[in-house]
């Protein structure tokens, strides 16, 4: 049996839908669906597991070993808005909650793949190297960021990542992201803006060795993410820390020509300025060194940012139904 927490979320219910691709229907989902105005719920929809527990229960049942027969636990539940300011509840949420179960899988043999960030790399100028050696010099500029590096500091130094793996993940987007508000991803965001205002605002550059629009980010596209980790599950020898993006960095203008594309309009961008509060805070470039990846035996090959894009707009986000459900395409 596998267990995946953050189930009905963005990479979670991709999961979901990518173990039952493989024929995996004994699966358990640990979320908390929240209010009725995210209908995160529907990302579970069509898609196959054994049962729903609540986030909240969770970690006494595991504390009871009240779960019987569990292989693995893919661990992507966590609050993941790199603007929230509340640091008990991240330290809480994302750090405390997945020393639990850790803990569990530790004592009891049960493989666990987890999330970690590229957020805890900080403003990138100590590199994109996921070697364990080098944690102690990362400073993430956010409390987001601190919470998962706080935690992948802790299961260096109490031996977790001797058998598990952990995911630090860029910058991710397709399918089943709807639910994520502001911290959905900017190729969500530009469909939508292009679709109401048929133009797109990028951030100006504020630093002359950038122009306006070329900062640069790996984007992943989700799918890419799901092959990673089935993958793992497969390879169980697998163990620490994993940059998952694709080894490329690409533009904010490439992102925006190649959502216009797909949508068949002609380019019309427009470069305004970045807020004062985010500049200090900028990154302006990110690029997963993937090195770690390939040696370990990684070697499929990465969906690129024009079919990645053009696949989510026409098949998922073009869709008359407003919701995002992965099962549309394959189940």
């Amino acid at each position: 049996m596998i267990i995946i927490t953050g189930g009905a979320g963005f990479i979670g219910s991709a999961m979901l839908w990518e173990l039952n691709c493989n024929g995996e229907e004994d699966i358990i989902v640990v979320d908390d669906l929240g209010s009725t105005t995210t209908e995160k719920w529907r990302n579970l929809s069509g898609l196959h597991f054994t049962d729903f527990v609540s986030k909240d229960l969770f970690p006494d049942l595991l504390e009871r070993n009240a779960l019987k027969g569990i292989s693995s636990i893919i661990h992507m539940g966590a609050n993941s808005s790199t603007t929230e300011t509340d640091a008990d509840h991240l330290l809480t949420n994302n750090y405390g909650y997945s020393k639990k179960i850790a803990s569990f899988c530790n004592a009891h043999d049960v493989r666990l793949i987890y999330a970690s960030s590229a957020a805890t790399y900080g403003d990138g100028s100590n590199g994109y190297n996921d070697h364990i050696e080098g944690l102690d010099v990362l400073r993430p500029l956010n409390m987001y960021g601190y919470s998962k590096h706080l935690f992948d500091c802790w299961a260096v130094k109490h031996h977790i990542l001797d058998k598990a793996a952990g995911l630090k993940f860029f910058n991710v987007y397709g399918p089943n992201e709807y639910h994520k508000g502001d911290m959905s991803s900017v190729v969500y965001k530009a469909f939508h803006q292009i679709l109401e205002k048929e133009s797109l605002n990028l951030f100006e550059s504020h630093r002359p060795d950038y122009r306006d629009g070329e900062q640069l980010r790996d984007f992943i596209y989700v799918r890419d993410c799901t092959k990673i980790m089935a993958w793992m599950l497969e390879n169980p020898s697998t163990a620490g820390l994993f940059n998952v993006g694709t080894g490329t960095a690409r533009s904010f203008n490439d992102l925006a020509n190649a959502t216009f594309s797909a949508l068949d309009r002609p380019a019309s961008l427009n470069y305004i300025p970045m807020p004062r509060s985010l500049r200090d805070k900028y990154q302006y470039y990110t690029c997963a060194d993937i090195t770690k990846l390939r040696l370990a035996g990684y070697s499929q090959e990465f969906t690129s940012l024009e079919n990645g894009i053009k696949e989510y707009v026409q098949h998922y986000l073009s869709s008359c139904n407003p919701y995002l459900d992965m099962v549309r395409s394959t189940l």
